[in-house]
């Protein structure tokens, strides 16, 4: 049993080392790369410029952002550029409470879901990019390592005190202000003046029409419950469907007009944003590998140091997904909370294999394809932690198993 669990260990390493090499190709190498690979749009619905998190890890927030300017295309209001930064600004305030309660044990970090942004919105409300961009601090792009670092070190002091002095709230709001800019009380946005508040609700968004959905076996189908993820700090709760019914939402909300909001895994050896396309091929067998595969990995296995980098992406079988293999997947902790993206459209290869067309927050120039990216069904369908959909989104038969009301709720 040795080797061949060896052998695995050694394809996940090259996976890393594959990633990390094709993430240095030439845009030219790119498209010399993806020449395997004709797509044909089947769906492809409104959204916004491709934006850039840069240096933080505030995805969640560009793709709800994103998610939601789509929303708006949709409902005929135009194009509106929003602020991310407002809504991460007041995110930290949320987590910094939540950590103090917590004595010190909370989330600190940049990362939450999609809900979060609900929160902030239906809360503070909302203000455009324009208005309040978060860049403060003399930078072109966002970066939050320096920040990051002064919330870490501000957060631990009352926890010490066992109280938050209005000192310490002055010191918060200060750094939050030095980094990401004031927040301003009132701004005029084409001729008309608002608060945050006001503009939130001249956009004409309901929080309580979006649902998060997922698909996994440790709480019973058509239900609520938790995901157990670290970016999950605020505990939010998470509609749970069979893993069909999940692809079915996703395919029945893109083929009316809605675009979904997407969280999953992106740390496989088959994601490759470089590349354009995510996959889930088929798993090769030792005893259908080349010998001089074979050899590789067993020099690998023995500690060996020679290895050739895999080739990237190319057409061709994939995995069969389960429920039981996403189970098995989540609680070995393999499909991890890593990323939240847009997905836009659907697309298929020249096999007619089902791809989504996906919408990143990396920027437009990380890849030839303009910040954007097909992941494969089979992809979907393991590396999905959960969705976001409008509640018009959801197939009537669906709606109905969970119990949904005009208002997003159970009976």
């Amino acid at each position: 049993m040795k080797k061949p669990i060896l052998l695995l260990v050694c394809l996940g390493l090259l996976s890393s080392l594959s990633f990390a090499q094709r993430n240095k190709t030439s845009k030219a190498e790119t498209k010399n790369e993806t020449e395997g690979f004709v797509f044909t749009t089947v769906v492809d619905l409104k959204a916004t410029p491709v934006k850039n998190q840069a240096s933080t890890g505030t995805c969640w927030c560009f793709a709800t952002t994103s998610f939601i300017e789509s929303e708006l295309l949709r409902m005929g209001k135009g194009e509106y550029d929003l602020s991310e930064m407002f809504i991460v600004r007041n995110n930290y305030t949320d987590r910094l409470k939540d950590n103090y309660l917590r004595q010190g044990k909370g989330n600190l970090g940049p990362g939450s879901l999609s809900h979060d942004w609900m929160k902030q919105f239906s809360e503070e409300g909302i203000v455009p990019e324009e208005v309040y961009s978060g860049l403060n601090y003399g930078s072109p792009t966002h970066n939050h390592s320096e920040l990051q670092s002064f919330i870490n070190a501000v957060a631990a002091v009352p926890v010490q005190r066992r109280k938050e002095s209005d000192q310490y709230q002055q010191i918060v709001n200060s750094v939050l202000d030095i980094y990401l800019g004031k927040v301003p009380e009132t701004f005029t946005y084409k001729g008309v003046t608002y608060t945050p508040r006001s503009f939130a609700e001249s956009l004409g968004i309901n929080p309580a029409d979006y649902v998060e959905i997922t698909s996994y076996s440790h709480f019973p189908f058509y239900t609520q419950g938790l995901l157990e993820v670290p970016d999950n700090w605020t505990m939010g709760r998470f509609y749970n469907v069979p893993l069909d019914e999940l692809i079915e939402i996703m395919d029945y909300s893109l083929n009316n007009g809605y675009t979904v909001n997407w969280d999953g895994d992106v740390s496989e050896r088959n994601f490759s944003h470089t590349n354009g396309v995510a996959l889930l091929p088929e798993i090769q067998k030792a005893e259908d590998m080349s010998a001089t595969d074979r050899a590789r990995l067993e020099r690998m296995a023995q500690g060996g140091s020679q290895m050739s980098i895999p080739e990237p992406p190319k057409p061709g079988p994939e995995a069969s997904v389960s429920q039981e293999y996403r189970q098995e997947g989540y609680e070995s902790f393999v499909t991890t909370d890593d990323h939240l993206m847009h997905l836009t459209g659907i697309v298929r290869d020249q096999n007619g294999v089902k791809y989504y067309k996906t919408k990143n927050s990396w920027g437009t120039e990380r890849n030839a394809f303009g910040g954007y990216l097909n992941m494969s069904e089979s992809f979907v369908r393991a590396k999905t932690m959960f969705i976001m959909v409008h509640k018009d989104a959801i197939p009537p038969a669906i709606k109905t198993k969970l119990g949904l009301t005009a208002f997003g709720q159970q009976l």
